[in-house]
Order: C-alpha cells, then structure tokens, then sequence
C-alpha cells in the first residue's frame, strides 16, 4: 500500500469490499452455459501477434475464429483491435453479430483511456476516450471495459511517458475519479472495471483495486484481478478471500515461473499449470465465493506468438479448465 494511505481509509475500504459481496454491478452467473461452472473467455493478447514481437497483429475477425474454434465461450478483445477493424472499413454491428454467430460473449474489452491522472485537461482526454471506447464495446455487444492505472504508474510502464506519468497517492481521490467513469458507462451500458497492474507504483496491490472500487459510491464498482500482476505487485493471494462473486468484473488467468517479483515481466507469462502460482488454490477461493463469471485467459509470451495460434488457444483452455478443476 502506498505510505500515505491512512489506517481509517484502508479499513473503510476493506469494510466496503465484504460490503461488495452482495452488490449487483458483475454478471456473476451468464445465461450461456450451467449453473456453477467458470465461463471461459480468451483474451486477443494471447495469440494477436504472428511474429514473437509486439506490431504485427492479427486481425479481429481471424482472433474470433481462432476462439470459436478453440471451444471458448467468450473472447476479450483489445480496444485496438477494434479500431483497426472500424479503420479499415468495417462494421462494429456486423463485428457484433460475427462474434455472436461464433458462440462467443464478450465479457470485457481492454482499453487505456488516462481516467485517473492528475491533471484535469488529460482527465477530460481519458473521459473522451473512454466514452469512445465504451461505444465501441457496446457496439459489438460487450458489456465492460478494463481501467487499468494508466498515466500514473510512475513511468513503469510502456505505454507511459516518465516524465507525466505521476502515481496516484490519494486511493480516495481516485475512487471519486472511478465513480464518474461508472456514471459514464451507466449511460451507455458498459461497466469500467478498476484492473490491478502489479508493475506500476499505483493501484499494484489487491488491496488498493478493492479501496478504490468500494469507495466510489456506486453498487456498480467493480475490481479486474490478474495472477501474473497480483504477484508482481506484491499482494498475497489470500486476500482473494476478501472478496465476493459482485466484486469481480472478471477474472486473468495466466501462470508464471518461477522468477523473482522485481524482475519478473508481462513476457514471462506461461501456461496454467506450468508455473509455481497457487492456481488450484485460486479457482477453490472463486468457488467457495461463489464466483461464476468469466475466467480469461491472458499471455504476452513470445514463443507461443511463434506457434499455430489455433494449437496455443486449445492448449491454454485445456490447461485452464484442468487447474479449475472444469
């Protein structure tokens, strides 16, 4: 936690994160498939790229076929993705219904609009942004958007310049800043959903995710966790037992060696099951909470990017559903 995050506000937050476990903003239980099973859903980032480097992505509409194939249930898109797709003359309307022809949900949509920063004229950017992006999503017929900390990670990340990325200090500053991103999604159908991202000097930790969303007054926050960024910020995963199914928009799965919390990195990511993370003792905690939403899957490792995208998308959902036990 950030040293100057009071005692009286990370309790209110934790308070306000048990108080979560009833509250109605996360889809816990989709209509797509039974009652008590995890629906799984394949992030893009985990066979976007057809060259083992970041640049070279491939488009949408093959990463659909890709998970449909695959035997996912839902596919978690990139807000870039989209993009491209709209640049080069295509249809959000269609898109929606080819990802629904395909047997696919779309959970959630990875975006990076700078909605937390401290400076109000880039606040009022990220808003825009956002409200596009939102669009975007509903568009194809998702329901939530990623809010990861960009813009205040403290320069850690590669997305951020190091001289205007400044780490959020006031958790509750922040939670105000995250009710008006939900106010804006309310009005368009999509939920932002606070992602933790373990690299970064603000929201790293499980604990400053749940604070923000708690405090934000609103039924509808909700928290992003991941394995990789939970160990990489530092959190233990036992504080997921905090948590109840309302409070998680969805849920990454990935795995990761054995490595070192510094010097780990979104690279080193590995299959479930392949690495040293407690994933069995993971999905026991989402059951045991009651969670039934979406579980998804999400790689940046280069030498998958090398394979047949199809064989590394069946591979990690064989893999996941073995850990959960599915």
């Amino acid at each position: 936690m950030n040293e100057d995050l009071t005692r009286r506000a990370w309790l209110a937050g934790v308070a306000g994160g048990l108080a979560m476990t009833t509250a109605s903003g996360a889809e816990t239980k989709p209509a797509d498939r039974p009652p008590g099973t995890f629906g799984f859903c394949l992030n893009t980032s985990t066979v976007r790229h057809n060259d083992g480097q970041w640049g070279k992505s491939r488009p949408i509409t093959e990463l659909i076929d890709i998970a449909s194939k695959a035997g996912y249930q839902a596919i978690e898109p990139w807000i870039s993705e989209l993009d491209a797709y709209v640049k080069d003359g295509g249809s959000l309307k269609d898109l929606g219904k080819r990802i629904a022809d395909a047997g696919l949900k779309v959970p959630d949509a990875i975006g990076f609009a700078e909605w937390i920063v401290e400076d109000d004229g880039r606040r009022k950017k990220g808003l825009e942004q956002a409200k596009r992006d939102m669009d975007t999503v509903a568009q194809v017929g998702g329901t939530r958007l990623a809010a990861p900390p960009v813009g205040a990670t403290g320069g850690t990340s590669r997305r951020d310049d190091p001289k205007f990325s400044q780490p959020i200090v006031d958790l509750l500053a922040a939670a105000d800043r995250y009710r008006a991103l939900l106010e804006l999604g309310k009005s368009m159908g999509v939920t932002p959903v606070v992602e933790v991202w373990g690299f970064s000097k603000t929201l790293k930790r499980l604990g400053e995710v749940v604070l923000v969303a708690a405090e934000c007054g609103s039924p509808e926050g909700c928290v992003l966790p991941d394995v990789y960024h939970l160990y990489k910020g530092g959190s233990d995963f036992a504080g997921l037992h905090l948590l109840g199914p309302a409070a998680i928009g969805i849920f990454h799965v990935n795995d990761y060696p054995k490595i070192d919390r510094e010097k780990i990195v979104d690279a080193d990511r590995v299959y479930p099951g392949d690495g040293v993370a407690p994933l069995k003792e993971v999905f026991a905690t989402l059951k045991a909470m009651g969670y039934r939403g979406y579980v998804s899957l999400e790689l940046f490792n280069r030498e998958y990017w090398k394979q047949d995208p199809l064989l590394v998308a069946k591979t990690g959902l064989e893999k996941m559903k073995a850990v959960a036990g599915a």
